[in-house]
């Protein structure tokens, strides 16, 4: 009905007499999209901590719509981010025992060892379906409705889906708002990335052939895991570091100069302490212009792929948000306070969009306690708790203060270390690289921090993270039974060695 009355009233329109039938269109305009009503919360943004949140919030009773403006459900971390990665990542290192000849001094002789690089991206991207229309069937079970579009809050209750055109295709009326939109690349001034030879991280994950040469700008989390993948590939992969160490921020100085280490043992060259200062394409090629950040020093550098990896920022631009009243802070992010609310109470804020470290993790626990304190629930995270973990090989994995804050802090403390290469299990493994550090409170004992670098860190990790939770002291781990022969054997080690001065295995 209302289809044939506009193909009528462009008819007439035709005939020049728009004045007559103007207010008539203007109706029906305002009529072109659909209407959902007493909705109770709108999330924006359905990666881990829109989705988590949405399911959350469903569960709990409420009804729930989650606006995703990609054509996939799951934001970077599934699309382009932490599941990509990490199937390269694992891929690759089984590449790399291969033709490295890690498998034949294990017995296993491959032969010619060759790399299908199309085969290895397309098993990266069945990990990535699998899991994005994984949770579009959690939506589906959960009853959350999923509306695709750009989510722009038009009003303290109202959120609008835009499509690529722009235009309303779209309204939700709704008691609550989570705002979960994440983070994009951060671009680096004077150098415009075109994902082909200068790229991001979206980029750096499906290059169509292995460079010869790569420069990444930035040797943080990011940047050394996808450095490290295109090495073991093949490329020879130097990493421009401002800063006077690998990692990124919040590592340890322990773990990091070993992690520097054992990357270089495996081909990735590192410039700490030097800055890129320009880029251009010449001939094929990119040169890339660095200067020291001590001596002054210039150098040029020749690469046939550049990796641009210097952190993220808040993706809040676009969403109304001003319109409202809402501010950002100087780095864009959404001011909240403990319920994650924004000055509108019932305009919630979580993950890469507020203050604190962007990972997904973080992101998720955010989006469930929001929506556990919007039905009356306590609401309460311990960001001391919240895990990192570089998944290169060995892994590396940090939770609580590392040795330097507790310096800064003033805080007396006591340190355990215990090295794999006197674990049993990583020994039977041939996989000995790394060590556990821990940092107990000289007073009471209590774990204050746990760091990482070694076989299978970014899952005992979690281990400590559950003993911190429960405030539970360094005897309380040496003394909890570990399995043998495990490498979670070396965790308990070293909180042995922070609580009793000594460890069992270790002279």
């Amino acid at each position: 009905m209302q289809s044939s009355l506009l193909q009528a009233a462009r008819q007439v329109t035709k005939q020049n007499v728009r004045t007559v039938l103007s207010p008539f269109l203007g109706s029906m305009q305002t009529r072109c999209y659909a209407t959902h009503d007493d909705v109770d919360l709108v999330v924006i943004g359905s990666g881990p901590g829109g989705y988590v949140g949405a399911i959350k919030a469903s569960q709990l009773g409420m009804k729930t719509v989650c606006i995703e403006k990609n054509a996939t459900l799951g934001g970077t971390c599934l699309n382009v981010g932490c599941i990509p990665s990490k199937a390269l990542l694992n891929n690759s290192h089984y590449f790399h025992m291969a033709k490295g000849g890690d498998l034949a001094n294990r017995g296993i002789e491959c032969g010619e060892v060759k790399l299908n690089l199309e085969k290895m991206m397309g098993e990266k991207s069945k990990a990535v379906g699998a899991l994005t229309g994984g949770i579009k069937m959690l939506f589906k079970g959960n009853k959350v409705t999923h509306l695709e579009g750009h989510g722009k809050i038009t009003g303290p209750n109202q959120v609008s889906v835009l499509g690529p055109d722009g235009e309303v295709t779209e309204v939700v009326n709704t008691k609550n708002i989570m705002i979960a939109t994440g983070s994009e690349v951060t671009p680096f001034p004077g150098i415009d990335v075109d994902e082909e030879t200068i790229v991001s991280s979206t980029g750096a994950l499906s290059l169509k052939e292995v460079p010869e040469k790569m420069i990444i700008i930035g040797a943080g989390v990011i940047g050394v895991e996808l450095g490290s993948v295109w090495a073991r590939l093949g490329t020879q992969v130097t990493a421009v570091e401002f800063m006077g160490h690998v990692g990124g921020m919040g590592i340890d100085m322990d773990i990091s100069k070993q992690f520097q280490r054992i990357m270089t043992k495996q081909g990735l060259k590192f410039k700490l302490n030097t800055k890129v200062t320009a880029a251009k394409k010449e001939g094929g090629k990119i040169t890339v212009t660095v200067e020291s950040v001590k001596d002054g020093k210039v150098e040029n550098m020749e690469a046939d792929v550049l990796l641009v990896c210097v952190g993220r920022r808040p993706y809040t631009q676009g969403l109304g948000l001003e319109e409202l009243g809402i501010e950002m802070d100087n780095r864009g992010r959404v001011p909240v306070n403990s319920r994650f609310q924004s000055v509108l109470p019932n305009v919630y804020a979580i993950g890469d969009c507020i203050a604190g470290p962007m990972l997904a993790h973080k992101a998720e626990d955010e989006g469930i306690i929001a929506a556990e304190g919007m039905v009356g629930g306590p609401v309460h995270i311990d960001y001391n708790c919240v895990p990192s973990v570089v998944y290169t090989h060995p892994e590396v994995a940090w939770v609580g203060k590392s040795e330097e804050d507790l310096k800064s802090e003033g805080v007396e403390y006591v340190v355990g270390k215990f090295p794999f290469a006197a674990n049993s299990r990583a020994k039977c493994n041939n996989d000995t690289d790394g060590l556990v550090k821990i940092l107990g409170d000289k007073k009471t004992d209590r774990l204050l921090g746990a760091h990482i670098i070694g076989p299978g860190a970014g899952e005992i990790i979690n281990e400590a993270v559950l003993a911190m939770e429960y405030g539970a002291s360094c005897e309380d781990i040496a003394r909890t039974c570990h399995a043998h022969p495990t490498c979670s054997e070396a965790f308990r080690e070293a909180n042995l060695a922070a609580y009793s001065g000594k460890a069992i295995n270790n002279m």
